[in-house]
């Protein structure tokens, strides 16, 4: 892959994070949905920002099939119409990956912005499903979601690409 002028090469990611940060997401958001917040509309899925942040820097190991399995786990955990958040995440996880070459190409804070409409879909796709089965219209703040998850995403990167900014040991022989 071409780099732009000054970014940092990036040491490979330790599948082991990789699968420690989404089990902390699920866990954040299970204990979001159980705390303070409730099932409040406005509340940001945090799950969603670190797959979707996964499927575009790591396309390769976290996919569309990772996305349906902790879909399905979140509608267990919330009692959700099963497939709801299976269905969604998938959707997300298939346009993350399918913008993941391109995405990479902006800054950090060009990144929020492009990975917005991804959040809007994903949560308008949820919401489909639920008026479909014969839920309630969460009202307008529910719009607020995706808004605030797009902008947790230059958190999330700083956070997430940490443990690869790591600075290998220099060596004469080798300039990188």
């Amino acid at each position: 892959m071409i780099m732009r002028p000054g970014q940092q090469l990036l040491l490979p990611a330790n599948p082991v994070f990789i699968w420690f940060s989404l089990l902390s997401a699920l866990m954040f958001n299970m204990l979001m949905n159980m705390g303070l917040f409730g099932r409040a509309a406005w509340v940001p899925d945090l799950l969603a920002v670190v797959l979707v942040f996964w499927s575009v820097h790591q396309p390769l190991r976290i996919g569309v099939g990772v996305a349906f399995t902790f879909g399905l786990v979140m509608d267990v955990q919330q009692g959700a119409l099963l497939g709801q958040h299976a269905l969604a995440y998938t959707a997300l996880g298939f346009l993350a990956i399918s913008m993941h070459r391109r995405l990479l190409w902006f800054s950090v804070p060009n990144q929020a912005i492009q990975v917005l409409p991804l959040f809007v879909a994903a949560h308008l796709l949820e919401m489909l499903v639920r008026l479909v089965a014969g839920g309630s219209f969460p009202g307008l703040s529910y719009l607020l979601a995706p808004v605030i998850e797009a902008a947790l995403w230059p958190i999330v990167s700083v956070l997430l690409l940490a443990p690869q900014r790591r600075a290998p040991n220099p060596d004469d022989n080798r300039p990188l």
